[in-house]
């Protein structure tokens, strides 16, 4: 990469002007239950990592047919605010978390009320909003790409030139490039709000990008903090493609991001796993995009490639158990597998055959999510590839994706 830009030297955090005090934790007995809301992969592989540990999850999902039903040892299929379910699950349950953070504010407030919710609803609340998230990175000075805020259509006319082209997000619910489109001009700019819907948005400045990384650490209640090891990704149709770790950029960007996660989480006195995703332009600015108040896509490769996988530390989080280490045992590359690969015919979905295509390749893990119906662009499981070396890892993934008809990985960083 050339050379790094001075805007990365970070300056070291000044110890006293956040709160850094031990808070009171509850160490949960074995067998204790842990509340859960949502039920997809990501609270299938908690659940996974709390029996581990000897504790019981009571999950709630709306879907009947979410995967966690098979891995919960109590579930609800309701809405999250369903009063009979909240107080059921305050009656069951001595600590709460969640696996996605679009659960109604008012169902996690009632919650909070009667036991230790982490991360803090408060946390949660800003992650939901991308206007409150990217305000708070701003207040406590984390760069973050130019934006302005669109609430109506009357603010359209307000919007710098400076800009475009730019990227319209809503500000609430937009995930895997759901709730964006890419607008060049201002004239353009109207019509994308009104595709929208005409809620709440913000307009980002469209960054010459180079990559993309991502920051995965934990803090607990006593203000200790854990990361792992810095993750290089890559995206296809705006929806996670393949995840590298540790990422080979260098190690002033790591320490860089590093540090600027550290500030997050101290600053909020986080409890649990945060994810920040980082853009990185083709100047070397690093800038934090947003932020996951949970285990992330990027992480996966965590359960075997380190000591401490993502969703063991978040429930020894919740549990007020010790961080674990997260020293990364050994490279590894995270391929996705979305639904599109069982319609690689454009018939009917066919599962692929694994056995086949992973045959003969070490180093192979293959996670398989349980969904039960397969569609474009859903997240069906993931492949990680470890090895001792990152090419070797590499090559592994390369050979597989071959096989599935996907194309290669890149490099933005080269």
């Amino acid at each position: 990469m050339e050379e790094l830009s001075d805007s990365l030297l970070v300056p070291p955090v000044e110890e006293g002007w956040f709160d850094t005090k031990p808070q009171p934790v509850k160490v949960l007995a074995r067998g204790a239950w842990i509340a859960l809301f949502g039920g997809g992969q990501l609270g299938s592989m908690f659940c996974d990592a709390a029996h581990t540990l000897g504790f019981r999850v009571a999950a709630v999902d709306p879907d009947p047919d979410a995967p966690i039903t098979t891995r919960a040892d109590a579930h609800w299929s309701t809405d999250y605010d369903d009063e009979t379910t909240l107080k059921e699950l305050i009656e069951k349950a001595e600590t709460a978390t969640v696996e996605f953070e679009n659960v109604p504010y008012t169902a996690l407030a009632q919650v909070a009320r009667h036991m230790p919710l982490r991360p803090s609803v408060d946390d949660i609340r800003t992650a939901q909003d991308r206007v409150e998230e990217k305000a708070f990175f701003a207040r406590h000075g984390l760069p973050i790409v130019p934006f302005f805020h669109i609430r109506s259509v009357d603010d359209l006319r307000y919007v710098p030139d400076y800009l475009f082209p730019g990227i319209l997000k809503t500000a609430q619910f937009g995930y895997d490039g759901k709730g964006q489109r890419i607008v060049n001009t201002p004239k353009k700019l109207k019509e994308a709000f009104r595709e929208l819907g005409g809620v709440s948005c913000v307009f980002e400045q469209r960054i010459k990008l180079k990559g993309e990384i991502s920051v995965l650490i934990a803090r607990n209640a006593q203000g200790e903090t854990a990361l792992w090891s810095i993750a290089e990704n890559y995206h296809r149709d705006n929806i996670l493609d393949v995840t590298i770790a540790p990422a080979r950029v260098p190690e002033e960007i790591a320490q860089a991001a590093r540090q600027y996660a550290k500030t997050a989480v101290n600053v909020m006195c986080y409890q649990g796993v945060l994810c920040i995703e980082f853009f990185i332009d083709i100047d070397n600015m690093l800038y934090l995009n947003e932020m996951a108040p949970r285990p992330h896509n990027s992480g996966h490769h965590t359960i075997e490639s380190s000591v401490t996988s993502q969703f063991e530390q978040q429930v020894r989080v919740v549990a007020g158990l010790p961080l674990g280490d997260t020293t990364q045992k050994q490279p590894a590359v995270m391929v996705n597998l979305l639904g599109d690969l069982w319609f690689a015919d454009d018939k009917e979905p066919n599962e692929p055959d694994w056995g086949a295509l992973l045959l003969g390749v070490e180093g192979a893990l293959l996670h398989l999510y349980g969904k039960k119906r397969a569609r474009r662009g859903r997240k069906m499981g993931h492949i990680t590839f470890c090895a001792p070396m990152l090419d070797d890892a590499l090559r592994a993934a390369e050979s597989v994706r071959k096989k599935l008809g996907l194309p290669p990985i890149t490099n933005g960083f080269s």
